[in-house]
């Protein structure tokens, strides 16, 4: 039997809420299927974030001192090309 529904679901249209059900309960009751999904979320965070420190620093503060001398280079850069 259909229970009510809390938070998120409640206020939700039929159409929505059936998709929201369909989605929450097959993750819900997920067994490799939730392993696999944190092996995803590890691998994005080692992609996104630790990447992105890695190889792609903050060029603009480590080269100019204040907002001004990095607006008038980015201003210079665009007007450039």
């Amino acid at each position: 039997m259909f229970q009510p529904m809390r938070g998120i679901a409640a206020s939700m249209s039929s159409a929505a809420r059936s998709v929201w059900l369909f989605y929450y309960d097959g993750f819900r009751r997920m067994t490799v299927g939730k392993t696999l999904w944190l092996i995803i979320l590890i691998k994005l965070f080692i992609f996104f974030v630790v990447m992105k420190l890695l190889f792609f620093p903050n060029l603009l503060q480590r080269d100019f001192d204040n907002d001004e001398q990095r607006a008038a280079h980015v201003r210079n850069e665009l007007l450039r090309k």
